[in-house]
Formats: structure tokens, C-alpha cells, sequence
């Protein structure tokens, strides 16, 4: 059994190709496969522009909603960023069932179009009268709904580079095969591809977990900005700057981390690695629990003192009702004091929020692609866009979910509850990787025990 797993770490996505073999002989020409490969590097050039640009607006969305809609709070500003999920939840199964039945440049054509329009319409929800922040959720959504067509990009790019590893060894002959193969048929009875049935379980298992890497990153992303303005009491300028560096480093300790990862995974296995990942993730937020008797600064001109003075809840909450607030115009600093926790709740010193962005900005990358490799390896030869929609289709509803959880027990509780709560979750996960933990094999593999 324990040789049986080290060999599922170490398959190939399909399996290994069998010259000769009717379920395997797919080969490919020299020009086919230039066409092939250029095509991936141009989705790749795709997906790295939809990230950059998500990654642009996400630093920027609390500042702009508070300046288009004095209305909007933070509450708000969860269902504003989970607006883009809810998008992209619904169109990722379109997307998907879309491309296996016809031409994928069909939904990719489509969804960008989608994008263009809802992004004019983002940069312009200033313009109304009212209700501004109402055109920015909706705005926000049709982007998500643009952003779909990750479903099609995956399912291409698992097929595309799969079939690299079957025709490594092979001669060149004629490249019909292949190429139907990876763009997909015009009804399922035009490919042929291995018997064999599905490991439902560990399929729903990988959704859930990838559901909740997601989700774990979704809110760690939401809560950057309020969360360093509160504490550090940063202005709107300031933590969108901060913030945006933060996030660009972490955004290069992926790409070393994606570098790496390959090779530690023929040494360990994805599974291995999946679970390092989550630890990692767990001691990460766990550091980012309040400690200490230094309280953050409040949001208040009068109140100088970064602690709180030795009286009464009560005697505190009537002080600070007398003292006049600042003027909006001046942009109040600080943790303002509608939430209730400031008064009460450490802060969370600089050198712990650096140490644990840097532990899970390890984690999620190494979790990330280790649960998307070890589901295209789960589902196998068989067309993959319609299992892509539905991965991509949990991961938005994490990014939906995680944003408006977050916003919501953060504003009542504060971070020592929301971070608490999240080192919950992420212990129930690591419980579930470990149930499913066997389960989390290669199709090719389990399909030849099954055999045997």
C-alpha cells in the first residue's frame, strides 16, 4: 500500500502513454505542437493580466467606495468583493459546459467582451447621483461573471499540457487525434477515452478543500486594508501604497514558491505538500492573534494615548461620546470607535502581521496548486470542462463566502474572534485531508488497482 501511494504522487496527469495502445496512442506533429504551446502561453498572458488587475482593484475598492458613497461600510464592503465571486460562480459551470461542447474561443470571446464592459462601467459608477455603491456591487459582479472563463483556461491547459507527457516519446505522425482531444468535441461520442469511474468522493473532497484555501486567502485579502488601517492607523493613501507592496512581495514569494514546487512534489508527493501548506497556514494566523497590552490608536482628534485608561467600560464609552469627532474632510486615522472591540482588544504589532503574511503567502500558493493538480490527476482523460466549472465554481463561492465573513465578525468582534475562527476551520480542513488523505490518487492509478 505505502509503495502504491508514493507511485500516485509521482503518475503523470493521465497516466503513462503505451505505444501502440487504443486508449493511448495520441501523437502529435512538430507544427501542431508549436500552435499548441503558443496558444498556452497566450491563456497564461491572459490569466496573468485578470490577476493583475483583480489584484489592482482589490487594494483600492474600501478607499473608493468611501469616497463615491459616504453611506458604504465595512460591512458593505464584504458584499462588494463577494459580488465578483457570486459572478464568477455562476458563469464558471456555463463557461465550462459551454467549451466541451462547442469551440472554447466561443466562451472566451464572450467573457472578455463581458469584462471590457463591466470594467468601463467600475471606473465610471461615480457619475450617478445616488446609490453609487449599489453600481459598483453590481459592476463588481459582472467582472466576476467575465472572469468565468478561468473554468475554459484550466480545462485547456490540463488537457494541452497533458498531452505533452503522451507524446513526449512519440514520432511525429498525424496530429487529428491530438488536436480533438484538447479542443474538445462537438458532442462526447467523438472521443475515446479510458473506462472508468471517477472517485466521486475524492472529487467532492478536493472541491471542498480547494473551497476552503480559497475562502482562507479570500478574506486575508479583504481584511488587509481595514485591518492596517485600524491598527496602524494608516490613512486611505497610506494602506493602499502599504498594502499594495505587501501584497506585490507575497505575489513574488508565489512565484518562487510555484518555481519550487514541482521538484519538492516528485520528492514528497502533492499530498505531502498539501498538508505542509495548510500547517503553514494555520501557524500563520495563528500569529496573527492580538497579544500584549498596547491597544491601537482611536479614532478620535483628542485621544493621543495608544492605551486604554484604568476605568469603566462604561466611563470610557461616555468620555469618548463627549469628545467631537474629527472633521470626515481631514480623513480620521485609527480605529474608529463604532466598533466596540477597539477599546478592549490589543493591537496587532506590525512585526506580527509581516510574519504572518510572509507564512501565508507560502501556504496558499503550495495549497493552491497542489489541490488543482491533484484533481485533474483525480478526474483523468476525460473532457474536464465541465469538473473545472465546478472547482472554479466553489472557489468563487469561497471568495464570495470568505469576504462577508469576514467583514462581518471583524466589524462586531474583532480580529482576536475572526482569526480565532479561522484557525478552526483550517483544523477541520487538515482533519478532512486526512480522511480523504488515501483517496487523493491519480485516475491512471486507480484505475489500474480496480483492474487488478
Amino acid at each position: 500500500m505505502a509503495s502504491l501511494g508514493v507511485e500516485a504522487e509521482q503518475e503523470p496527469l493521465l497516466g503513462h502513454s503505451i505505444p501502440g495502445s487504443r486508449e493511448w496512442d495520441i501523437i502529435e506533429t512538430e507544427e501542431h505542437y508549436k500552435s499548441r504551446w503558443r496558444s498556452i502561453r497566450i491563456l497564461y498572458l491572459t490569466m496573468f493580466l485578470s490577476s493583475v488587475g483583480f489584484s489592482i482593484v482589490l487594494m483600492s475598492i474600501w478607499p473608493y467606495l468611501q469616497k463615491i458613497d459616504q453611506t458604504a461600510d465595512a460591512s458593505f464592503l464584504g458584499w462588494v468583493i463577494a459580488s465578483f465571486s457570486l459572478g464568477q460562480m455562476v458563469a464558471s459551470p456555463i463557461f465550462g459546459l459551454w467549451s466541451n461542447y462547442r469551440p472554447r474561443k466561443e466562451p472566451l470571446t464572450v467573457s472578455i467582451f463581458i469584462s471590457v464592459a463591466a470594467n468601463c462601467l467600475y471606473a465610471y459608477v461615480q457619475v450617478p447621483a445616488s446609490h453609487n455603491k449599489y453600481y459598483m456591487l453590481v459592476a463588481r459582479g459582472l467582472v466576476g461573471f467575465g472572469a468565468g472563463n478561468v473554468a475554459v483556461i484550466r480545462s485547456y491547459i490540463a488537457g494541452a499540457t497533458s498531452l505533452q507527457e503522451r507524446t513526449s516519446s512519440m514520432a511525429n505522425t498525424s496530429a487529428c487525434q491530438a488536436l480533438g482531444f484538447i479542443l474538445g468535441p462537438a458532442s462526447t461520442d467523438e472521443v475515446q477515452v479510458p473506462q472508468g469511474n471517477i472517485d466521486q468522493v475524492a472529487v467532492v473532497a478536493t472541491n471542498v478543500l480547494f473551497f476552503v484555501i480559497l475562502f482562507i486567502f479570500a478574506l486575508f485579502e479583504t481584511i488587509v486594508t481595514p485591518l492596517t488601517m485600524d491598527m496602524y492607523a494608516w490613512t486611505r493613501e497610506q494602506a493602499v501604497l502599504y498594502d499594495g507592496i505587501i501584497l506585490a512581495a507575497l505575489g513574488v514569494e508565489a512565484v518562487i514558491i510555484f518555481m519550487g514546487i514541482k521538484l519538492l512534489s516528485k520528492k514528497v508527493g502533492e499530498r505531502a505538500i498539501l498538508l505542509g501548506g495548510l500547517i503553514v497556514i494555520w501557524v500563520g494566523f495563528f500569529i496573527l492573534l492580538p497579544w500584549g497590552h498596547q491597544f491601537p490608536k482611536i479614532q478620535w482628534e483628542d485621544l493621543h494615548n495608544n492605551s486604554i485608561p484604568n476605568t469603566t467600560f462604561g466611563e470610557i464609552i461616555i468620555t469618548l461620546w463627549k469628545i467631537p469627532r474629527e472633521d470626515h474632510n481631514e480623513g480620521p486615522t485609527g480605529c474608529p470607535v463604532e466598533q466596540a472591540w477597539c477599546l478592549y482588544t490589543p493591537m496587532i504589532h506590525l512585526a506580527q502581521f509581516l510574519t504572518s503574511a510572509v507564512l501565508i503567502g507560502i501556504g496558499y500558493p503550495s495549497c493552491n496548486v497542489m489541490s488543482y493538480t491533484l484533481y485533474s490527476k483525480i478526474l483523468g482523460p476525460k473532457p474536464q470542462g465541465m469538473y473545472m466549472g465546478w472547482l472554479t465554481a466553489s472557489g468563487s463561492a469561497a471568495r464570495i463566502l470568505g469576504p462577508v465573513f469576514i467583514s462581518q465578525v471583524y466589524a462586531a468582534w474583532g480580529p482576536r474572534w475572526a482569526f480565532s475562527l479561522v484557525c478552526g476551520i483550517v483544523v477541520l480542513t487538515i482533519t478532512l485531508l486526512g480522511v480523504v488523505y488515501r483517496r487523493l490518487i491519480a485516475f491512471s492509478v486507480r484505475h489500474g488497482r480496480i483492474q487488478e
